[in-house]
């Protein structure tokens, strides 16, 4: 389970950080060349998504590289990653394969049945 929290968490963070680079970079390309009435208008909330945009993606790649020694640790930093996620971005076709699979990350760290070693 420690190896799959591990893939999982890698893979979910990787495609979150293809999902935050073009959220981030929405924000900003509407702040330097203006809203497109009904086209292209800005999020309500900028700062929450170039936050979540940079910092949920590192939380699910560190919590799957920290799966296999550390399963509590990583397995809180996934879940906080994939509830980021799902707060900034909500869930939809781009963000249904990051939130799921941090999030699957995990639960399979937190359920690992081998103690942590110290």
């Amino acid at each position: 389970m420690r190896n799959a929290a591990l893939v999982l968490g890698i893979i979910g963070g990787i495609i979150g950080m293809i999902v935050g680079f073009f959220s981030y970079g929405y924000t900003e390309a509407i702040n330097a060349f203006g809203e497109i009435p009904n086209v292209a208008e800005q999020v309500s909330n900028p700062e929450r998504i170039r936050a979540i945009s940079l910092l949920a993606p590192v939380l699910a790649i560190a919590g799957g590289a920290m799966a296999r020694a550390q399963a509590l640790a990583g397995g809180v930093l996934m879940l906080l990653s994939a509830a980021g996620m799902y707060w900034g971005f909500g869930f939809n076709a781009f963000t249904m394969f990051p939130v799921t699979m941090a999030g699957l990350a995990g639960l399979l760290a937190l359920a690992a049945r081998q103690p942590d070693a110290h």
